[in-house]
């Protein structure tokens, strides 16, 4: 396989990983060979050497007991001190018998069991012949048991302390198989350490050095076509198979070399287009000049006809705020007679109304004087019939019925006064009635006389203000226009700068080398020369704020030399 098809990253980390596997197998072999070491080292000091140690303080505390005893056996005469040195004795002895439970729990070998029941053989006959002699101490035979501890229980002792010397002589010889293999261990641990070093070490300056290769060899060749580039030489040709980043790099090389070359060549060949194209733009846009200051003309004539339009509807417009005025005046003094009328019309149903009631009075006093009558002449009857006692009675009816017709005759006279006034008022309520609906009607009619007028105000309002705006529309194109013909005589300076250009361009492009091809002389063109822009011609005084404004502005900045940026050359439509 070749490594040249393969990516840069998937070869870097494919190097990598295998310096990474390298150390990764490194360190576990490392981890296990301490692992090991550790491992016996805590066999050595968690059982071997604990067994030792178990094993020794039997051993003394065996010599211990014998001590004891023998105190016991000399200071038989006291029996405090029998008592005491058994009683230690048996401390002792208690003591021997929990170390002998604790390193019987430590034992994992079929070897070290066997001892340890022949340690425990010997420990019975050495512990029936101690107790004996103790029971001999507490029974008071003090010299039978000196001469048993002399000649009974010696051997057994002796037999006792020599298993317990072979159990120690056995546990250190464990002690030492397991501190050599530990050391064998270690010793070996470094061998791999340093083999499997010494193997990454190789294996990564192998895969280095093989990396560096194929990265800087294809990039020599990427500077290399570079350089020649920038030399100006496009006729260099870099093969390349390889298929990474920098292959990719290559092709792209190649093809940029290639598309320059024909960028190049396409160049050559535009400028003598450019500088034809620029010519006929030269002498358009002095025909477009032209045009323009025509148009400036035009422009400044109806800037001037516009400003006289709109004195005239700002006139119409005062005239049609005065007239409606005027009308909101009327408006309102018609409202007031309106409620005048309607307050006459109020008062007058309040003086029919009144009318009716006197004439229903008059009319409950002619049936009160038509009743007095009848009650008079009632009474002038009743005097008559009594005669002569019922004269004065009869003046008095008599007076009482002229009282009465009188009345009767007043009341008819007033009703009739009073009914006519009534009809009079009834009449007059009608023509009031009248009056306030033609009031009411005025009113109306003055309303929407004053509503068209306010119409008219508004509109007259609108047409100030949109005349306003096409004056500052036609006075801003005017300044457009002016600006245009100054940027026209600006695209012809940028015109002439751009022939320059195209000549320098074409002179630069000169020194790539292509392939046998030679670049064809530019054609010399002919700059056109640019004429001044006429002066803006007066205007007239604006009548509005806003047009003495538009007046103030500047005139068209004359052409200059040097090409303005894009942005400004530009040109503005109207």
């Amino acid at each position: 396989m070749n490594i040249s098809n393969l990516k840069i990253g998937t070869r870097l980390g494919a190097g990598f990983a295998v310096v990474l596997v390298l150390m990764a197998l490194i360190a576990v072999t490392a981890i296990s060979r301490i692992n090991r070491i550790n491992d016996a080292t805590a066999n050595i000091m968690e059982d071997r050497y604990v067994k030792v140690r178990l094993t020794k303080e039997i051993y003394d505390e065996v010599n211990v007991q014998a001590r004891l005893l023998r105190n016991a056996v000399i200071g038989a005469k006291d029996p405090a001190e029998v008592t005491s040195s058994l009683g230690r004795m048996e401390d002792s002895v208690q003591k021997n018998r929990e170390r002998l439970d604790k390193f019987k729990s430590l034992i994992s070998t079929s070897k070290g069991q066997e001892v340890f029941a022949k340690l425990m053989e010997a420990r019975a006959a050495y512990a029936a012949a101690r107790d004996k002699a103790a029971q001999m101490l507490r029974d008071g035979r003090a010299e039978a048991a000196g001469s048993f501890v002399l000649k009974e229980l010696r051997p057994p002792q002796n037999a006792f302390l020599a298993a317990l010397a072979d159990m120690i002589k056995f546990q250190e010889s464990l002690m030492q198989e397991s501190g050599a293999q530990a050391a064998s261990d270690g010793k070996t641990a470094i061998l791999f350490t340093l083999v499997l070093s010494m193997v990454a070490l190789i294996a990564s300056v192998v895969i280095g050095w093989l990396l560096t290769r194929s990265i800087t060899r294809p990039v020599n060749q990427a500077l290399q076509l570079a350089q020649t580039v920038a030399a100006g030489d496009l006729t260099a040709q870099v093969p390349t198979a390889a298929k990474d980043e920098i292959g990719q790099l290559l092709t792209a090389l190649a093809a940029m070399n290639d598309s320059l070359k024909q960028i190049v060549g396409e160049v050559r060949t535009g400028t003598n287009e450019i500088a034809t194209a620029t010519t006929e733009v030269a002498n358009g846009n002095m025909d477009l000049s032209a045009r323009t200051e025509q148009q400036a003309s035009a422009l400044e004539e109806t800037a001037s006809s516009m400003e006289e339009l709109t004195s005239t509807v700002r006139q119409n417009g005062d005239n049609a705020r005065q007239a409606n005025q005027l009308a909101q005046s009327a408006a309102e003094v018609a409202l007031k007679g309106g409620d005048v009328v309607s307050q006459v019309v109020v008062t007058m149903d309040s003086i029919n109304t009144s009318a009716s009631k006197i004439v229903d009075i008059i009319s409950v006093i002619d049936g009160i004087a038509f009743q007095t009558n009848i009650l008079a002449l009632n009474a002038a009857v009743e005097a008559a019939r009594a005669g002569e006692q019922g004269r004065g009675f009869a003046v008095v009816a008599s007076e009482v019925r002229n009282l009465a017709q009188r009345s009767a005759s007043a009341a008819k006279e007033i009703k009739e006064l009073i009914s006519d006034s009534v009809n009079k008022v009834e009449a007059g309520n009608e023509l009031v009635g009248s009056a306030g609906t033609t009031m009411g009607e005025v009113v109306d009619s003055v309303q929407r006389l004053a509503s068209l007028i306010g119409e008219i105000t508004a509109a007259s309002r609108e047409q100030e203000v949109g005349i306003e705006q096409i004056n500052e529309a036609v006075t801003s194109m005017d300044t457009v226009t002016q600006q245009n013909a100054a940027l026209v005589e600006e695209a012809a300076a940028a015109t002439g700068a751009l022939q320059d250009q195209a000549a320098r361009l074409a002179q630069v492009v000169s020194v790539f080398k292509l392939d046998n091809v030679s670049a064809p002389a530019p054609r010399p063109v002919s700059k056109p020369a640019a004429r001044p822009v006429p002066a803006a011609k007066a205007k007239p005084a604006a009548t509005t704020p806003r047009l003495a404004q538009d007046s103030g502005r500047p005139a068209a900045t004359p052409a200059r030399a040097s090409v303005k940026p894009k942005d400004e050359m530009e040109w503005e439509e109207f």
